[in-house]
């Protein structure tokens, strides 16, 4: 199956976008610089010269970049998630988090009918491979701490401040 790859500038640094025809597959923070403002107001991620880029790819940077710019509160995106049935189950409820609330990892155990693998979710939470779109920076500690993240806790602060968030104890 192949994967087609390309990155995204963004102000939160450099994303690495992956996608299978099926959709959009994997975004990775590469610690990469980010753009010198804070979510701009106007402007969008420039392309890579030269690369001719997937359908899925190009959308999943015009949303994102919508996103950054307060444009867009969901994506439209098709999704190639692979993982176990668990996992998959996670991550289809952390979709229906919505934009500018959270939960926490016991809450989000619950609504999947699991609400004594909390660790078992958070390990889902934590394996995510689409950041961001698949919104897994909405889910807290039980207490309304932040607790890890792919791209480290003050991106994940960033990206809850973007939506207009707010973090009980930050």
């Amino acid at each position: 199956m192949r994967i087609f790859t390309a990155p995204a500038e963004t102000p939160i640094g450099i994303l690495q976008l992956s996608c299978r025809e099926e959709g959009v597959c994997r975004i990775a923070f590469t610690g990469g610089p980010a753009i010198p403002s804070d979510f701009p107001a106007t402007g969008s991620p420039g392309d890579a010269p030269g690369l001719a880029e997937h359908r899925w790819i190009r959308e999943a940077r015009n949303q994102l970049a919508e996103y950054f710019q307060r444009k867009r509160r969901k994506f439209m995106l098709p999704l190639s998630l692979e993982g176990t049935a668990f996992q998959e189950s996670v991550w289809n409820a952390i979709l229906k988090v919505p934009y500018g609330t959270t939960l926490s990892y016991r809450e989000l155990a619950a609504r999947i009918g699991r609400p004594e693998a909390v660790r078992a979710v958070g390990a889902a939470v934590g394996s995510n491979p689409i950041p961001i779109i698949v919104p897994c920076h909405r889910i807290l500690g039980s207490n309304g701490r932040l607790t890890g993240f792919a791209g480290g806790l003050k991106v994940k602060e960033r990206l809850l401040e973007l939506e207009g968030s707010r973090i009980p104890f930050g």
